[in-house]
């Protein structure tokens, strides 16, 4: 299985009162890493695959350690744990290093693919199938559903 990884600076407005990284903060640090891994199907090659939106349905995190600012990114770690037929479960961890053992959170997001245009959800296309799969945790009993 592959993984995502996508290295993520941090702020100084990212600091709350206690001088650590805001429990709010980190879901924008995984919004950032999924739009990276979604989009990263699509560019130049004409494939209407997630451009056309996608939706949050829930979101999942455990804060690990406390991140204090410095000068170097962490890396957000993502991959795919389930594939549904009209939804999909994007798995993140966030640390120091790729592959370090040291995490400060661990969290996932259930994204349903929606049709901006007609202001529904949609299914998850072949395209978009056969891209996701590559990041499908293979040791998860079910992952993949129709």
């Amino acid at each position: 299985m592959a993984r995502h990884i996508y290295r993520c600076p941090l702020r100084w407005a990212d600091m709350d009162a206690f001088g650590h990284v805001n429990n709010v903060v980190f879901l924008r640090y995984l919004e950032e890493a999924r739009i990276d891994f979604m989009f990263r199907l699509q560019p130049g090659d004409g494939s209407p695959s997630f451009s056309g939106g996608s939706v949050v349905a829930r979101h999942e995190i455990d804060y690990v350690r406390p991140l204090v600012h410095r000068h170097e990114p962490v890396v957000v770690e993502s991959w795919v744990t389930r594939i549904n037929a009209a939804s999909l479960t994007i798995a993140y961890e966030v640390k120091d290093t790729e592959g370090a053992a040291e995490i400060y959170v661990r969290a996932s997001t259930v994204v349903v693919p929606y049709d901006l245009e007609a202001g529904r959800p949609r299914r998850i296309s072949a395209e978009e199938k056969s891209y996701l799969l590559r990041f499908l945790e293979e040791a998860d009993e079910g992952a993949l559903v129709a």
